[in-house]
């Protein structure tokens, strides 16, 4: 009789309190938000065993809808809905109870219910708006040109969205791995100055720009993807070659008034696009 009612309790505890069960092997199918504004807010669905389901909302908070928004690649969780918000399913109630920690990066890695001990229809769907994917920033060079002598400074901006919750904005160089630059974002501004300051040589290449938001439950930070690539040319100017021609009978370094003479200037190594300058410098120091 005792073994005969042992039997009978673990059959009940395993129907009410079904737990990592739920995500057994091969039982679960991923997640979608169905009915809402955008691709990623709406009702929340689950798949258990090739079936689309809901979620009861009775335990339905911020830690499992950042799970949510997470694993659909939608930024963060901006709020856990209620009640049906986004309409009543149809069909099963697959899950009566989720937990989660918000640090998860799929609902297979809650603790997951298919029955509790109380009601739940339709009309409790738990539902999720999610910030959405974070869009691509753009990088660009506050400057005419791309090629800059050794010392200069670089004014690089980079144009963001959303501004109203980016916290940090980083330029990176191609091939470093910690951002040479990193400014706080001002939320009334849609883009953010980065200034790179006394260039080396070195230091040209490919830059790109990303940036950091905060959201979520427990908060964190999501990365926003790189912008494309801008190209930079740092050169070191080398001291030009000078040289003139004037007439025979001149003395030496000296040109014959009212006579032409010819000035050559040369770099050791070519500089396409550049060009010289002459400047005539007056015994009393000005220049013209």
């Amino acid at each position: 009789m005792l073994r005969f009612l042992r039997v009978i309790l673990t059959g009940l505890l395993g129907f009410l309190f079904d737990g990592v069960g739920a995500f057994g092997v091969g039982a679960y199918g991923g997640v979608r938000v169905v009915n809402g504004d955008h691709h990623c807010s709406g009702r929340v669905e689950v798949n258990l065993h090739d079936k689309w389901g809901t979620i009861c909302d009775h335990d339905w908070d911020m830690q499992a809808a950042t799970v949510v928004c997470a694993e659909l690649g939608c930024g963060i969780a901006e709020s856990a809905s209620r009640g049906a918000e986004f309409g009543p399913g149809s069909g099963e109630i697959a899950l009566r109870s989720i937990h989660c920690k918000g640090h998860e990066s799929s609902l297979i890695h809650c603790d997951a219910f298919i029955s509790r001990n109380y009601f739940c229809s339709h009309q409790n769907d738990a539902g999720v708006k999610c910030s959405g994917t974070l869009m691509e920033p753009r990088l660009s060079v506050l400057s005419p040109h791309f090629v800059f002598s050794a010392g200069e400074s670089v004014h690089f901006y980079c144009n963001i969205q959303p501004r109203d919750r980016v916290s940090n904005v980083h330029l990176y160089r191609h091939g470093v791995e910690t951002p040479l630059v990193t400014q706080s974002a001002d939320p009334t501004q849609i883009g953010v100055s980065l200034v790179l300051s006394d260039v080396e040589s070195f230091q040209q290449g490919s830059y790109s720009c990303q940036y950091n938001i905060r959201g979520g439950f427990p908060p964190h930070r999501i990365t926003s993807p790189t912008s494309h690539p801008v190209n930079i040319t740092v050169v070191d100017l080398l001291t030009p070659h000078h040289w003139y021609n004037t007439s025979s009978e001149a003395p030496t370094g000296s040109v014959i008034k009212g006579e032409g003479f010819n000035i050559t200037c040369s770099t050791p190594r070519p500089y396409p696009g550049a060009s010289f300058q002459l400047r005539l410098v007056r015994s009393n120091g000005t220049l013209r």
